[in-house]
C-alpha cells in the first residue's frame, strides 16, 4: 500500500511539475547513429532514464561503434550493457524503471514479441531509407549501388516484422552522382537528428501520429559482408568506383585480390586507358582501368 501510495504521489508531482504525465524513456544504441541523437535530445532539453548498449567485447568492428559510459556518467542514466536486446535483463530493467518509450537505433538484433511489448507504449526505431522501400539492411550501401538519386530515414513504430511498423516521420536525403559511404553516413546521421527534433516532443506527449506503410511498395534489400565488397576483373570500371564509393568508410572498404596479397581500396580514379603511368597500382576490368588513390595492401590473406 506505501508503494502504491508512493507510485501515486510521485506522479501527482510530475503532473504538476510537466502539465502532463512524465514520460520515461530509455534508449539502446550501439553506433554513432544512436549516440547523434541520444546527444541531440539533451541538447534540446530531453531526458532519459535508461541507456542499454551492448557489453563492451561484443561488435568492436561494427561500422560505426560507440562506447555510452562518458555520457552515462556525464548525465547520470543508469547504463546496462548487454549481450542481446532480447534478453530477461532487457525486459526486467523496463519494468523496473516504468519505462513509456524505448528506442532502438542503429541495432542489429530483431527485438522480439515480449520485448516490443513491455514498454508501456512501445519501441521506436529508425531505418535509413524512405520506408516502406528499402526494407533490411545495409541501407547506405546498397543506396548507392542501386544508383539512387534519393534516400532518406524513417523514424517509424516497431512491430514484429523488419521495418514494417507504422511511420511517425521521414527526411529524404539527395543522393550525389559522386556520393560515398562517408558522405552519405553523414547526411543519414543528421537526418536522425533532424527526426529526434521534430518528433520528441509529440513523443513525450502523447501526441504522436502514425501512418501505415504501404505493402505495395514494400522492396527488401539484403544483408552484406565484407567479402561483398570484391573487386573483380570481370566488373566495368562503373560498376567497380560504385562499390568504391558504397563500401568505404564507415564500412569495411572494396578490396581486389593481387597473386601476392590483397588491395584493400578507399578511394579510386577510373579511365578506359592508363593515363597516369607513374600511378601505383592499375587494376585491369572489363572496359578500363581502376586506379587506387587511397589503399592498403595485405600481403596474403586477410580476415574479412
Amino acid at each position: 500500500m506505501l508503494k502504491l501510495l508512493r507510485v501515486y504521489l510521485e506522479e501527482l508531482i510530475q503532473i504538476s511539475s510537466y502539465g502532463v504525465k512524465y514520460m520515461r524513456m530509455a534508449f539502446a544504441t550501439c553506433v554513432q547513429l544512436g549516440l547523434s541523437c541520444i546527444e541531440e535530445i539533451y541538447r534540446i532539453g530531453g531526458k532519459l532514464d535508461l541507456l542499454i548498449t551492448l557489453k563492451d567485447e561484443k561488435a568492436k568492428n561494427k561500422s560505426g561503434r560507440i562506447y555510452l559510459d562518458d555520457f552515462s556518467n556525464k548525465h547520470n542514466i543508469p547504463l546496462l550493457k548487454i549481450n542481446n536486446i532480447n534478453d530477461r535483463e532487457v525486459i526486467n530493467a523496463l519494468k523496473k524503471y516504468q519505462i513509456d518509450w524505448l528506442f532502438i537505433i542503429g541495432w542489429s538484433q530483431i527485438a522480439k514479441s515480449e520485448l516490443l511489448k513491455t514498454p508501456n507504449l512501445g519501441c521506436i526505431g529508425m531505418h535509413p531509407t524512405l520506408l516502406p522501400i528499402g526494407r533490411g539492411r545495409a541501407a547506405v550501401p546498397w543506396a548507392i549501388l542501386k544508383g539512387l538519386d534519393e534516400t532518406g530515414v524513417t523514424m517509424f513504430k516497431l512491430d514484429e516484422g523488419v521495418d514494417t511498423g507504422p511511420i511517425i516521420g521521414q527526411v529524404k536525403i539527395p543522393i550525389e552522382p559522386k556520393e560515398t559511404a562517408t558522405t552519405l553516413y553523414k547526411k543519414v546521421n543528421d537526418a536522425h537528428i533532424t527526426l529526434i527534433s521534430k518528433y520528441w516532443n509529440d513523443i513525450t506527449e502523447n501526441k504522436v501520429e502514425m501512418i501505415s506503410q504501404d505493402e505495395a511498395l514494400a522492396t527488401y534489400w539484403p544483408g552484406r559482408r565484407p567479402e561483398d565488397g570484391e573487386i573483380k576483373d570481370e566488373m566495368t570500371i562503373s560498376e567497380a568506383e560504385r562499390m568504391v564509393r558504397a563500401v568505404t568508410k564507415p564500412y569495411p572498404g572494396a578490396f581486389y585480390r593481387t597473386t601476392n596479397g590483397i588491395i584493400r581500396i578507399w578511394t579510386a580514379e577510373i579511365s578506359d586507358y592508363v593515363k597516369n603511368e607513374c600511378a601505383d597500382i592499375t587494376i585491369k576490368l572489363k572496359d578500363g582501368y581502376l586506379i587506387p588513390t587511397e589503399y592498403e595492401f595485405f600481403e596474403g590473406e586477410i580476415n574479412e
